[in-house]
């Protein structure tokens, strides 16, 4: 059994951690208190830790989760999103195509919001975050093969309903 330690195992995880907080945040002072409490409930746990078969993917599910629990506190809003409806404007000087395009952008992220939990994390870390299947399923604790169904149907559950609604012009 490999003894873990703070400084050499769990310290230099610290950019990887940001980047996976920066990325479901979408804040930069966000990822910074999410790495922080990240780090200090790893320490806390420090007893678990010679069970563990990977204290990265540990650590990276606890940063995950307090990030999502922020995403969750501050209504889903998501910064990206909003941005990118703003770079749009700069795309078309039509205010109804602008006005198309923000409203399918809305749908689209609260199609994603009302996923499942468990799709909406496959999703968020293979699409946004660049994880492997292995790496996913390391971090949520599911098999690689349920990664896949999870990830394939958030991707067909988010079509069908993007398109019934498209089609009624809602």
């Amino acid at each position: 059994m490999k003894n873990i330690s703070f400084r050499n195992d769990v310290l230099p995880l610290k950019d990887v951690l940001y980047r996976l907080a920066l990325r479901i945040t979408l804040s930069h002072e966000e990822a910074e208190d999410i790495v922080q409490d990240t780090l200090i409930k790893v320490w806390n746990r420090r007893d678990e830790w010679q069970m563990l078969e990977s204290i990265e993917a540990y650590s990276m599910t606890i940063c995950r989760n307090l990030a999502l629990d922020a995403i969750k506190k501050k209504d889903n809003n998501n910064e990206s999103i909003e941005q990118g409806i703003a770079e749009m404007s700069y795309q078309t000087s039509d205010p109804h195509e602008l006005m198309i395009r923000k409203d399918r952008v809305e749908m689209v992220k609260q199609l994603v919001n009302r996923l499942p939990e468990k799709q909406r994390s496959c999703l968020q870390l293979r699409d946004f975050e660049g994880k492997t299947y292995k790496e996913i399923a390391e971090i949520l604790a599911i098999t690689e093969e349920q990664v896949k169904v999870n990830i394939f149907r958030a991707r067909r559950s988010i079509k069908q309903q993007f398109d019934k609604a498209d089609s009624y012009g809602l």
